[in-house]
This record gives C-alpha cells, structure tokens and sequence, in this order.
C-alpha cells in the first residue's frame, strides 16, 4: 500500500478534521510543512544524544539518519529529546542515586511526547543504561509502532598489551590501595579505558538490554552488538527508520510483540550471554509496561534451563564486539532455537517470526571463534542470575553467581548504611576473608533510588576478595560487577525489611546451590529487634528524588513508580 493512501488515525488525522484544527495546522506551517505533509505519518525520534557521557556523544550521527531514513521512506520526522544520567561517572557520589530515577524520567518523556503530539510512530534513540529500560517502557506505555535503536558499544582501549574497560578502571583502584598496582600505571589505566564514544564494552546493563531488546523483536537483528564508532550503525539506524514505516502501515505495536513468551526469549538470551543483573529489576519494569505476568520467579524459572554459552566480561573474556564480530546476537538466538529454548513464533518488528529471521543463520557457532559456544560445550549449564530467598529476602534478591569456584559463604556481618563508609573499610584493609559486608538502605525508597556499588564491588575484587568475602545489599550493583555479590534485597531496609535488623557480627549465609539468603538468628530476636526499629527520615522532601521515594515499589516489582 502506498504511504499516501494510508489512514493515519492519530497526529495526522487530528490535524485535518475540519476548520477547527486549521490553527494546528499554521504551526505545522511555520516549521516549513506542506499540505501533502498531512498524509504522511508524524514520527517521533527520541534522541538521547548529550555531551553528558561517552555513552550517548555518539548518538546525534544515528538520530540524524533516523530522521533521513524515516523521510525517505515517506515520513514526517520529529525530533525531541530524552535526558541520560552517566552511571559510569556518577558511581559512588550522590549521583548515583539518579540513574533509576532517569528510567523513569525517560519512560516519562517518551510517554508525554508521543502521546501529547499524537505521533504515529516513534524511533528511540539511546546509549546509556537506563536509557535502555526507559524507552522501552516508554515505547510500551505510548503503544504506537516503536522500534528501539541502541547507540552501541564502545571499543576497548588498552595498555601494555591488556585490552580496557570501565571496569578495568574499578578494579585498578583497588588493586592500587592493595599496593598491587602503582600510581602511573592506575594514572595510565584511568585515562585510556575508554578511547572514544559508545556504551561500556562487556556484557554490562546497557549491552545487555539492547542484546534482550533484539533478542525480545523490538531492534533489528544484529543492531545491539554493533559499535558505535563503526559505520554500519549508522546503515542499521536508517534501516529501523525504514523497518519502522512499514510496522506503521501493518499498525504493528509493541504490545503485539512483546509478550509472556518473548519475554521468555528476552530473559534466555540475557542467561545465555552472562549479562547484567540489572535486567531483572528492568525486566520485572518492561513487563509491568506492557501489562504482560511476568514476576521475578519467572527468572529463576528461565535460568534453570538456559546455559550460559557466550565467554564475555565480566566474568568472561570477550567484549560485546567480539560477540558481534562472532556472529553476534542472532548467532546465540539460532543456538538456543535450536535447543528449544526460544519461542520461534514470537512476532518481531520487521513483521517476520523469530524463526524467519533467523532462518538464514548457521545452526552451530564458527569454528575459528570461541566467544559463542553450542550447547553441548557450555560455560555453565544453568544461568548466573539467580533469584535467592530466606529470612534476609523473603521477596526475593539477585545473585550473579557464575565465575565463582564456590558461590556458598557463612560468615560474620559486616554492616554499613551507606556506600561510602563501606568503601573506605575496604581500601582500609578492614575488610577480611570470611567476612559478609551489609549496605544497607540503598534500595527504592531508602537511596533513594537505588544507587548501583561498583566501586566496593571493583575494590574487593582489586584487593584479592572476589572470591572470599560476601556483600549484599538492597541496592543495586553495576553490570560489571562479579563476585559472591547479591542484590536488590526485598523488602528493602527503608520499609523494614529484615536487612534493616543485622547487627554487626550476626551470622549470614549466602548458598547459591540451595537459592538461600539466610540470617542465622533467631526468629524471636529478629522479631524482637524489629519490634525496637523506627524507619528513619526521608533523605530528601522535595523534588524528583522524593517524589521517586514516594511512589516506587518494591525491586522485586521493578521499582516502578505506577504500581498502584
């Protein structure tokens, strides 16, 4: 059907109903409209393109192809803007507290522009991690054709012959306070881990989500591995524009192909890449979006049955570039359908099945690469999120366990009720093997919002204790963290969760292999303890930190804010 004779039953039709929207119609005009511009669809491009992050300075090259792209395929392109918060540079500072709330800022703008204006269709644009989830949901929430349009990675920088990555910065820091590491070399480290523009390189939160979104049928295929500094972003960029334009005359929407079993798929993928733990809490969001069931037992229920078979950071070896050079995304999707644990019925937006667009792809990984591996020569045979339970998180936390010899440990509590103070213990030396750190009112409402650890995560693993000390928290860790680390403790410290109740010393058992998260107290002093505790006073009363506090729900329901 040629896109002049299609009924746009949104922007385009608003504005042509008749003399009383003829002043609509005059604004339209002053941007250089023309009168046949009203048959075309009006698309949205969200551009989170800002000079804020590495992450998204390469974004404005991909939204000005969206917008010849959309263009040539006989749209109207609208440009708005989304904002970004740097996880990466807000780590550790009061900063951090911001990045959720940015998923829900972004979900927001993407909502009230596409809505407000009545677009026909929208394209987003973005690079950092929670640029990912909140377009997403945004794109969910509008539910007009949308298709998802992911920055790309970054490539690795390098010194003395190691290839970098933010991570790489983390870690070096707390190689230095363990006198591991010089001052020159940490110096060197620090200023060439990130070369040049793009999202951090390993299977870290924004890799990993734009990895599920291809993988769930809302990006094309191979876009979510490709780097941003190499030319054919740019091509897939006007290509989505193109593929978009077509979703629109199908009327193809997000909420007809993001369902139970793609969310299946999504969650595979993201178990067989090893990818961030932060795309539970944004699954448990994405899900919550397009008012598809889907709970945090559901994760734990993907992962039994899903290997791990991609050898990638942070646990593993490669970089997201050396998976896209490896076949990329589409080559782990082909592995895993035909293993029969992906649905290839699922509807993508190119109008194809999963099946069909794989249909092309080899049925085993190449032999001159081991970044992708088959079935039969995994890394693990189970996935590395694990959901675990118990006193300690009757709704659930999140473990990363893969990369562990031994992801089982007993040991002393070690308590702290912020970041900062639990960083210095470690650079200290104060923290021993054997040990199990507490940070405590980090989550949802006590962060507010949820502050990622990095830097003690990258400090324990610096200082030789990846492996030997545990940390838990109902805050949230960085995409690049590993070791005996777990989070997104439910129910959160702030609301009187059994975290807020260990005392210093208390006996705590992590056990990966029976799922348990247990403080080994009795019941009676536990009740006893919480009998004596008084919430403590918001750390904020005004503005978007509060208003975050306020209205967002458990991590164990995605931390949204609409959960009502």
């Amino acid at each position: 059907m040629d896109i002049k004779t299609i009924k746009i039953n949104r922007r385009s039709a608003n504005i042509t109903e008749g003399k009383a929207r003829a002043p609509n119609r005059s604004m339209y005009y002053g941007m250089g409209y023309e009168e046949s511009d009203f048959t075309k669809p009006m698309i949205g491009v969200a551009n989170g393109h800002s000079t804020i992050t590495p992450c998204n300075s390469g974004l404005q090259k991909l939204a000005d192809a969206a917008v010849i792209g959309i263009e040539e395929a006989g749209g109207n392109a609208q440009i708005f803007g989304v904002p970004t918060i740097s996880d990466g540079m807000a780590m550790g500072t009061e900063g951090m507290k911001y990045s959720l709330v940015s998923r829900e800022v972004i979900a927001d703008c993407i909502e009230t522009c596409v809505q407000g204006q009545w677009m026909d269709g929208v394209v987003v644009v973005g690079g950092c991690d929670k640029n990912m989830p909140g377009g997403m949901m945004g794109m969910l929430r509008a539910n007009v054709p949308a298709i998802y349009v992911y920055g790309g990675t970054i490539l690795p920088g390098h010194y003395q012959g190691k290839e970098l990555n933010i991570v790489s910065v983390f870690e070096a820091v707390g190689e230095n306070a363990a006198g591991k590491l010089n001052d020159h070399d940490l110096n060197e480290i620090e200023k060439r881990a990130i070369p040049g523009s793009g999202s951090c390189g390993g299977m870290y939160t924004a890799n990993t989500m734009s990895s599920a979104f291809e993988a769930l049928g809302l990006s094309l295929p191979y876009s979510s591995t490709m780097a941003n500094e190499e030319s054919e972003k740019v091509g897939s960029t006007k290509e989505s524009a193109r593929v978009l334009v077509e979703a629109i005359k199908k009327d193809l929407k997000p909420r007809d192909i993001v369902t139970r079993k793609s969310l299946e798929n999504a969650v595979a993928v993201i178990m067989a890449t090893g990818g961030s733990t932060n795309a539970v809490l944004h699954f448990l969001a994405i899900a919550h979006a397009a008012e598809v069931e889907w709970t945090i037992d559901d994760f734990e229920r993907v992962r039994r049955k899903t290997p791990v078979i991609c050898d990638l950071k942070p646990s593993g070896k490669y970089l997201a570039i050396d998976l896209h050079r490896a076949g990329g995304i589409p080559q782990v999707m082909k592995v895993l359908l035909n293993a029969g644990l992906l649905h290839g019925d699922c509807m993508t937006i190119t109008g194809k099945t999963i099946a069909e667009v794989l249909k092309d792809v080899p049925d085993q990984p190449r032999a001159d690469q081991d970044v992708i591996r088959s079935i039969d020569n995994a890394m693990y045979k189970q996935g590395h999120l694990a959901i675990l339970k118990g006193n300690l998180s009757p709704e659930g936390a999140v473990a990363k366990i893969t990369g562990l010899k031994n992801p089982v440990i007993t040991g002393p509590a070690r308590v702290f009720d912020d970041e900062q103070s639990a960083l210095k213990a470690i650079l200290d030396g104060k923290i021993k093997a054997g040990d199990v750190m507490v940070l405590r009112y980090l989550g949802p409402k006590g962060g507010p919002g949820m502050p990622e650890m990095l830097a003690p995560t990258g400090a324990l693993i610096g200082a030789g204790l990846g492996e030997s000390v545990g940390l838990i928290t109902d805050g949230r860790f960085s995409g690049g963290t590993w070791g005996m680390v777990v989070g997104h403790v439910a129910p959160e410290a702030a609301v009187g969760g059994t975290i807020a109740f260990v005392n210093e010393g208390d006996s705590i058992t992590i056990d990966a292999h029976q799922l348990k998260l247990e403080l080994n107290v009795a019941e009676a002093e536990i009740a006893k303890r919480k009998a004596a505790w008084k919430a403590p006073e918001p750390r904020y009363t005004r503005g978007v930190q509060a208003k975050f506090a306020f209205n967002a729900c458990s991590a164990s329901k995605g931390a949204v804010l609409d959960n009502f």
